[in-house]
């Protein structure tokens, strides 16, 4: 099978905030590729969440990619969101009513291995003062 008809390795991702139970929309991020545990990182990608928090247009991975990291810039979304979430927070009985900075993890990082020809689907769950990552589907 030639490499133009193998199919691509991909990765989508998408981020629910689930301080207000909504997708995070406005998040940058970029997608970085390495061949080999001991390789260089090379930029490789960049987007935005969208309205419904994902990112669908990352591109294809280069051929003899093995690891991939996600950088999402969280801390300019949480300052941009902070007033209204504090509002909501007031709502919750068990919520902190008061933010140091609007973001605990201002930058969330994620890196994880690739084989050749599948798809990558990582979902970032994702509060002011901790986020959880999984493969999805």
């Amino acid at each position: 099978m030639s490499s133009e008809t193998a199919a691509r390795t991909s990765v989508s991702t998408h981020i629910l905030d689930t301080s207000v139970g909504r997708p995070a929309e406005g998040v940058a991020l970029t997608l970085s590729v390495r061949s080999g545990s001991d390789g260089t990182w090379t930029a490789h990608g960049a987007s935005k969440t969208d309205a419904d928090g994902r990112c669908k247009d990352l591109p294809a991975l280069p051929e003899g990619t093995t690891h991939v990291r996600l950088d999402f810039e969280t801390e300019a979304y949480f300052v941009s969101h902070q007033h209204s979430s504090d509002k909501q927070a007031e709502e919750q009985q068990d919520a902190p009513r008061v933010r140091d900075s609007g973001a605990f993890f201002p930058e969330v990082a994620i890196t994880f291995a690739v084989k050749p020809g599948e798809h990558y689907h990582v979902p970032l769950l994702l509060n002011p003062f901790g986020y959880s990552v999984y493969r999805g589907s």
